[in-house]
């Protein structure tokens, strides 16, 4: 198999004002695609800034053609159930002209519960809606009726059902995006078990990856995207600056996504978090064994955050020295 795309992923967390993360996220882009990344990923997230800070992804996306030339413009994801399913498949497809054809759509079901209410929606129910939301997605998508039989999408958006994704935590996931023959979007991080707080991603990621596989009808070629926090540095003093400054912010949040940890090492460890010299990180992304089963590796700097400029020094440093080392080969 030929080595793996090159992506760049962001959530747009920079510690400044909406429009600051938006102007540090098209310049980190625009420098992802000079480097020879091959896509852009961004994430959605409603009302909770420190979460992410981008209601809008095909919005800022549709911007971001406008001023890139070859990158491949992805979400990763759109929530849709908090979504008009019409709505989204509209706005793909014209975003998908726009763009030249560089779409790639991501779907998820959502995590944040309390963002359902102001949609009306209750998050219990949030997998039946999504399992419906996907289905009406791909009808409106291949050109099915739409509530009419005078209704079509227009334009037509045939083509970006080879553009799907679906993420998922869960093996059932990884089988429901196998059996459509949609690309598998894999978290940077994922929850563990109780009381099982060291088991690694690998362990949880492979059974999903497995099930996907086995899903897929015959003849599909798989898609994988394996998403992973990475800072690249340029000495290891800079490492362990940006990694303690996370930890320190990270032991005084609390909510769901709070993990303890003794020290930053081990939080790092147990959020699967690679941050130092490009030798430092390759030698722990080589225990990573989902990484060489994807067909996509992308990476952000979340949630070490460590601010605009050693993001792109970061960038720089995966492009010259570690994407290569996992396989990856610029194209253009």
């Amino acid at each position: 198999m030929a080595g793996p795309r090159l992506g760049f992923f962001t959530r747009l967390l920079e510690r400044t004002d909406a429009a600051g993360r938006y102007n540090a996220a098209i310049t980190q882009a625009l420098l992802a695609e000079q480097l020879g990344f091959d896509t852009a990923w961004v994430a959605q997230h409603h009302f909770h800034g420190a979460e992410g800070g981008l209601p809008s992804p095909l919005v800022f996306l549709s911007h971001l053609a406008a001023r890139t030339r070859r990158l491949r413009l992805a979400t990763g994801v759109i929530t849709l159930p908090l979504e008009n399913v019409v709505r989204v498949a509209e706005d793909a497809v014209v975003a998908d002209l726009l763009s030249g054809g560089r779409l790639e759509l991501g779907l998820g079901s959502g995590s944040t519960p309390s963002s359902f209410a102001a949609f009306g929606l209750d998050a219990a129910d949030k997998a039946e809606v999504y399992e419906r939301g996907v289905h009406d997605l791909v009808d409106a998508l291949s050109d099915h009726a739409i509530g009419h039989p005078d209704n079509h999408l227009y334009p037509g958006g045939h083509s970006l059902l080879e553009r799907l994704w679906q993420a998922t935590f869960s093996a059932f996931g990884g089988t429901r995006a196998g059996e459509a023959g949609h690309g598998l979007l894999l978290s940077r991080t994922q929850p563990r078990p109780p009381g099982q707080p060291d088991v690694t991603l690998p362990d949880l990621q492979q059974p999903v990856v497995d099930a996907y596989l086995a899903a897929l009808p015959e003849g599909s070629i798989p898609r994988i995207l394996a998403s992973r926090t990475l800072v690249v540095t340029d000495t290891e003093a800079d490492a362990d600056a940006y990694l303690q400054a996370a930890w320190d912010r990270h032991r005084t949040s609390t909510g769901p996504f709070h993990v303890d940890a003794p020290d930053a090492r081990t939080w790092a460890r147990r959020t699967d978090t690679h941050v130092g010299t490009a030798e430092q990180v390759l030698e722990t992304l080589s225990a990573d064994t989902v990484i060489p089963q994807a067909t996509e590796v992308a990476f952000q700097v979340h949630s070490v955050d460590p601010g605009h400029e050693a993001t792109l020094r970061s960038l720089e440093l995966i492009a010259a020295k570690v994407a290569p080392a996992l396989g990856w080969a610029r194209q253009d």
